[in-house]
C-alpha cells in the first residue's frame, strides 16, 4: 500500500517540542477567533516578507509548509533587480535556482503571536527550505540558528538585552496622488513628516509625556504580545525614543527585535505617525540613532552567567576571550552591525559611538563597554557599534560567532582602555563601501556563514553603494543636504526601515 507524508514529516523538520507548539497554535487560533495568520520571514535586510494565510491555509502549512517565491532575494533595498534569475543558478550560485523557483516556508509554531492591533490576525515566523528539505542558505534566521547550534555544541548559549533608538514623526502629507510612486531601483517619495517634539532634552519626563498618546498603543501592544518590555525613554533629539527589553536567549532576541520593529511601524502608521529606525534622517536637528546590544554567555544547562568576574577582573577569563573575539572580527562584522550607507554617519570620535576597536569598563566611547562587578550575575558587555536599521538575525549571529571564536581560540582583547577615542588601535570602517571590502576579503565569516552567503550579501550591498555613488555624481553640492544627510539616503531608508 502506498503511503504519503507531508513535507515537514518527510524531511523531519519538526522536533517534538515544535509538534506540541503546532498543536498549541491551532488551539490559539480557535480561542482568539483568528481569521488570518501572517507567515513571515526576515529577508537579507531584516525586513519581514511573507504571506497572509487563511485559517485553513495556516493549518495546512503546519503539515506541508507553504510555497513562496524567493524573488525578494534577488532585489536590493530599492528593489533593483541585482541578480538575473533566468540563469541556471538564478544568479545565486545555488544549483536549481534558475527561473526564480519557489522555496517552502515552514512555520516555527513556537513563535505564533496574536497581533493586538490587527483584528483576528496573528503572526508566525517561518524558516525557508529548498524542495529537497535542505535549509535555504541565504535566510538570515537560518544563519543565526546554525550559529547558535555551534554554541550549543559547547553547552553555551548567548543571552542578550535589546536597547534600540528610533524616531517618531507625524505624517503631514502622505504624498499619495502627488509624489512619485517609485519603480524598480527608484524609491518612492517618502511622506512629508513633522517632528512630534522640539529641543534636545535627554531623559526629560515632560518631553516623553508630550508623545505619550502616540506611544501608548505601541507600548500596550508590545506588552500584550508577551514581549519583555522594560522601558521607553526620551532620547536626546526631538521625537527620538529609546526602547529596551529584558534579557532573552538566542533566537528569541532577534525575533523580539523584529516583532518590536513591525509593531512600532505598523501601529504608528495606523495612527497618522511614521516611526523610523533609520540611523540619521534628513530632518533638521535629528541626531544619529544606535542599537546597543547587551550580551553575555551562559551555561546552556544551568543558565549560569559565565562572564561574571572575580575580584580584580573586568570580566571572567571566558568573558575576556569573548570580547577578544568580537574585537578581532569587529571590522569584518561591520556590514552586519551597520548595514546602511547612512549608519556610518555615527562613526565620529567623541560622539558616543565607537570609531575603533576598543573595550573599556563602563565607558560609552568604547565599542565593547563592560558592565560588571565581582559576583554580579548581571555582568555583561554592551556592543555600541550597531545602528538601529541592522538586521537583528545577522547582528546577533555575527556577535555570537565572533565571541565563540574568541572563547575557543582564547583570543586576548588587549589592555582595557582608559581613553577609547585616543587608543592607537585599528579603526572601524568609516563607509559601507570600505566595510564591504573588508568582509569580502574575510575568511572567518566565510567559514561561519558560508562563502555563498558572503558573496551574495556583498553583491547586494554593492548595488546599494553603486546607486548612491551615481547619485552623488549628479548631486555634488553638500549645501543641498539636510542635517548633513543626502536626499538619496532619506528616500532609501527613512520609510523602509
Amino acid at each position: 500500500m502506498l503511503t504519503t507524508s507531508t513535507f515537514i514529516e518527510r524531511h523531519g523538520l519538526y522536533a517534538p517540542d515544535q509538534v506540541e507548539a503546532a498543536a498549541r497554535s491551532r488551539k490559539l487560533v480557535e480561542q482568539h477567533g483568528i481569521d488570518v495568520v501572517r507567515l513571515v520571514w526576515p529577508d537579507q535586510y531584516g525586513l519581514l516578507r511573507g504571506k497572509v494565510l487563511t485559517r485553513a491555509a495556516y493549518f495546512a502549512a503546519l503539515e506541508a509548509g507553504n510555497e513562496i517565491t524567493m524573488a525578494p532575494f534577488i532585489l536590493d533595498s530599492a528593489n533593483t533587480i541585482v541578480l538575473n534569475p533566468f540563469t541556471p543558478d538564478g544568479g545565486l550560485e545555488i544549483n536549481g535556482f534558475g527561473g526564480s523557483p519557489n522555496v517552502t516556508a515552514v512555520p516555527d509554531p513556537g513563535s505564533f503571536t496574536v497581533l493586538p492591533w490587527a483584528p483576528r490576525t496573528a503572526v508566525v515566523f517561518a524558516d525557508l527550505y529548498q524542495t529537497n528539505g535542505v535549509a535555504f542558505p541565504l535566510a538570515p534566521r537560518t544563519i543565526l540558528k546554525q550559529t547558535l547550534s555551534r554554541l550549543a555544541e559547547r553547552n553555551l548559549t548567548i543571552v542578550a538585552g535589546i536597547e534600540i533608538e528610533w524616531y517618531l514623526t507625524r505624517v503631514v502629507d502622505d504624498l499619495l496622488g502627488k509624489g512619485s510612486l517609485g519603480g524598480p531601483g527608484i524609491p518612492a517619495d517618502p511622506p512629508v513628516v513633522a517632528p512630534v517634539a522640539r529641543g534636545y532634552n535627554y531623559l526629560l519626563v515632560d518631553h516623553l509625556d508630550e508623545i505619550d498618546d502616540a506611544l501608548a498603543p505601541i507600548r500596550d501592544a508590545i506588552t500584550a504580545m508577551g514581549l519583555p518590555l522594560r522601558t521607553f525613554d526620551d532620547e536626546w533629539a526631538p521625537g527620538q525614543v529609546e526602547t529596551t527589553f529584558d534579557v532573552l536567549e538566542g533566537l528569541a532576541v532577534a525575533d523580539t527585535a523584529s516583532l518590536f520593529k513591525m509593531a512600532t511601524k505598523q501601529i504608528a502608521k495606523r495612527n497618522g505617525y511614521l516611526a523610523s529606525f533609520m540611523c540619521t534622517p534628513a530632518i533638521a536637528g535629528f541626531y544619529a540613532s544606535g542599537w546597543h546590544l547587551h550580551t553575555s554567555i551562559a551555561d546552556a544547562t544551568t543558565g549560569q552567567n559565565l562572564m561574571v568576574p572575580e575580584p580584580g577582573q573586568a570580566l571572567s577569563t571566558l568573558g575576556q576571550h569573548y570580547v577578544g573575539g568580537t574585537l578581532a572580527h569587529g571590522r569584518a562584522a561591520s556590514v552586519f552591525t551597520t548595514p546602511t550607507i547612512n549608519g556610518y554617519r555615527r562613526r565620529r570620535p567623541y560622539s558616543l559611538a565607537p570609531d575603533r576597536l576598543t573595550w573599556a569598563k563602563d565607558n560609552r566611547a568604547a565599542m565593547m563597554r563592560v558592565i560588571s562587578a565581582p559576583g554580579d550575575q548581571a555582568s555583561h558587555v554592551e556592543n555600541r557599534v550597531g545602528e538601529a536599521a541592522a538586521n537583528p538575525y545577522l547582528y546577533l549571529a555575527a556577535q555570537a560567532a565572533a565571541g565563540l571564536d574568541g572563547i575557543v581560540g582564547e583570543i586576548s582583547p588587549g589592555p582595557i582602555s582608559e581613553d577609547p577615542y585616543a587608543e592607537d588601535v585599528a579603526r572601524l570602517p568609516t563607509t559601507l563601501s570600505e566595510a564591504l571590502d573588508v568582509l569580502a576579503a574575510d575568511d572567518f565569516y566565510r567559514k561561519e556563514f558560508g562563502s555563498v552567503f558572503i558573496d551574495y550579501l556583498v553583491t547586494m550591498k554593492r548595488s546599494e553603494v553603486s546607486r548612491y555613488e551615481a547619485w552623488l555624481v549628479e548631486n555634488p553640492d553638500p549645501e543641498t543636504y539636510v542635517n548633513g544627510v543626502t536626499d538619496w539616503e532619506h528616500r532609501e531608508y527613512f520609510e523602509l526601515f
